[in-house]
């Protein structure tokens, strides 16, 4: 017996058509941030700039902001806090694909459960670059950050294999934000 393509063809694209896609399937709908690039050095005058991405891809920026939220000693922010950085931040006009960025979410959950280095020591006075993803919440509505990589006056570097893309990606952005 012979069954022809179209027979199995319709079927799916019904079933898919009814499933629909979701905008990005390994966050949470409330999530708003999910990477941040992140530049602060106080040696020579205090410098904070970066950037943040966020759930629809738009990349903001900022550039010593006054009365910035900072993660605790837990790597927290709460919703509220978010909010505020969002609000003192600008929006570049660049944004990231939808395709690339579920491609780079969906390492979160490996990079998020996997070991980091112990701060090594490199510079002094060179300040320091982190590299973050975040992962939010609903229960306790706040955002966990987890570090991909530290770069400056001290060295630290998640083990996942997939931290070394997500950075090289990042630098790529920070590279196109900062070209005139």
């Amino acid at each position: 017996m012979k069954i022809s393509s179209s027979k199995i063809l319709l079927p799916l694209l019904i079933i898919l058509s009814f499933t629909g896609c979701k905008k990005n399937f390994l966050i949470s709908e409330k999530q708003t941030i999910i990477f941040q690039y992140d530049y602060i050095n106080y040696a020579w005058g205090y410098q904070h700039n970066g950037f943040i991405i966020d759930n629809e891809g738009n990349i903001l920026t900022y550039n010593n902001p006054e009365d910035w939220n900072f993660r605790d000693k837990d790597m927290i922010l709460t919703e509220k806090q978010v909010a505020g950085n969002i609000l003192k931040c600008q929006v570049s006009g660049k944004k990231i694909t939808m395709e690339e960025l579920r491609k780079f979410t969906a390492y979160i959950k490996n990079i998020a459960s996997s070991e980091i280095t112990a701060p090594k020591n490199i510079a002094a006075d060179a300040g320091s670059t982190e590299y973050l993803c975040y992962q939010y919440s609903g229960t306790t509505n706040t955002y966990k950050g987890y570090i991909i990589k530290t770069e400056g006056d001290f060295s630290r570097e998640n083990l996942n294999f997939y931290s070394k893309k997500v950075v090289l990606w990042m630098k790529e952005i920070n590279l196109n934000l900062t070209k005139k």
